[in-house]
């Protein structure tokens, strides 16, 4: 109020005049253009500034700090991020909020904070990749250490997300990680074979982001914030000495997060996902997915193909033709166009698996 009643003397107003004006004019009067010789403070280049803002490690302090040593006379930090803000308000594309279905779809990624691990025995330390999985509706986050972002890893966290969940989303929506896509690809990404196994057995499709697109799993890079915030940084102090050691010390954690209430709810993500999306979600299976290794081979001349360095046995008339074999923990099963033609016990020792039915007739009259 004093700043108007000090425009409105030095404009020579009184509240006559200004009773008898348009808004208009009244805004005129009170807020005259500036001279085209009043000085203005140098404008950062706000198209340069966006540019640097996408490399990693770049912040607007560090550009506001640039700033200043060009320009002494510039904007302050709070001035430098609003016109940044105006700037790009006006320059960005309208963004589309999409209505997540309750049971519908699950977001999953790695944080991009690692926690370190010693060795109790030799005192190296190893950084673990931390996995993230969220349900869309809900929001309820699941969050696990790893040793690395390997296939196995990759698969055995999904199978735990499933059963933390209590059943299993319609879609999950990866990132174009190594681990998951093998293919990029704006229509058809190709996926890795095991983890088309693994929704093949959960009943769900994987239907990655489009490269390069973080928003297409904003609800996934946000519960990362959260992991990273609540979760990862209040033992950021403490020592862990395995992954399993750091796991237990997350759980209460993670448990926090979920039973927080909401900023600007009343609920929690855990009531939320007790209300509308448990009862959502597609059952689980009657057993849980065994992790696979999934690779084609050539059948060698004595009817043999090798994995990991065993041979095991294919009927002989598939001698030198090419199969898919699928190994699991305890199962090295061997396919042909889709055909399943033997079955072995797994053995990762060298060595052979021979079954006698595979033999030609005269092989098995020599060998008895």
């Amino acid at each position: 109020v004093g700043e108007y009643v000090k425009r409105a003397q030095r404009a020579e107003l009184d509240w006559a005049q200004a009773e008898s004006m348009t808004e208009g004019e009244l805004k005129a009067r009170l807020f005259p253009p500036k001279l085209p010789g009043a000085r203005r403070r140098p404008e950062p280049d706000w198209e340069e500034i966006a540019k640097e803002l996408k490399q990693k490690g770049v912040t607007r302090m560090l550009l506001w700090q640039e700033y200043l040593e060009e320009h002494p006379d510039g904007y302050g930090y709070s001035q430098f991020c609003e016109r940044f803000r105006r700037w790009s308000g006006e320059r960005e594309a309208p963004v589309m909020r999409k209505p997540k279905k309750a049971g519908e779809e699950a977001e999953v990624d790695y944080a991009g904070l690692t926690m370190p691990i010693i060795d109790p025995h030799i005192g190296e330390i190893t950084q673990a990749e931390i996995f993230v999985g969220v349900l869309g509706a809900s929001g309820l986050i699941y969050a696990e250490a790893h040793r690395n972002q390997s296939l196995p890893n990759w698969i055995r966290a999904h199978v735990r997300m499933f059963e933390f969940f209590g059943g299993v989303p319609r879609i999950i929506r990866p990132d174009n990680l190594k681990a998951g896509v093998t293919k990029p690809s704006f229509y058809e990404p190709d996926l890795n074979p095991t983890y088309h196994e693994l929704a093949v057995h959960y009943g769900t499709a994987v239907i990655p982001t489009r490269v390069a697109k973080p928003r297409d799993k904003g609800l996934g890079e946000n519960a990362v914030q959260q992991v990273e915030r609540w979760v990862l940084a209040p033992l950021r102090k403490q020592r862990f000495f395995s992954v399993d050691e750091l796991n237990q010390a997350m759980r209460p954690h993670l448990t926090w997060l979920n039973d927080r209430q909401l900023t600007g709810q009343t609920q929690s993500r855990r009531e939320l996902f007790e209300q509308i999306e448990k009862d959502a979600l597609q059952l689980l299976p009657n057993y849980r997915f065994e992790y696979l290794e999934i690779k084609q081979a050539k059948v060698h001349i004595d009817y043999h193909v090798t994995f990991k360095k065993h041979n095991y046995s294919v009927p002989h008339p598939y001698t030198r033709k090419t199969v898919l074999i699928r190994a699991s923990e305890r199962l090295i099963e061997i396919y042909h166009q889709d055909k399943r033609i033997a079955c072995h016990l797994r053995n990762d020792r060298p060595g052979y698996s021979t079954e006698k039915e595979h033999l030609p007739a005269n092989h098995r009259w020599v060998q008895e």
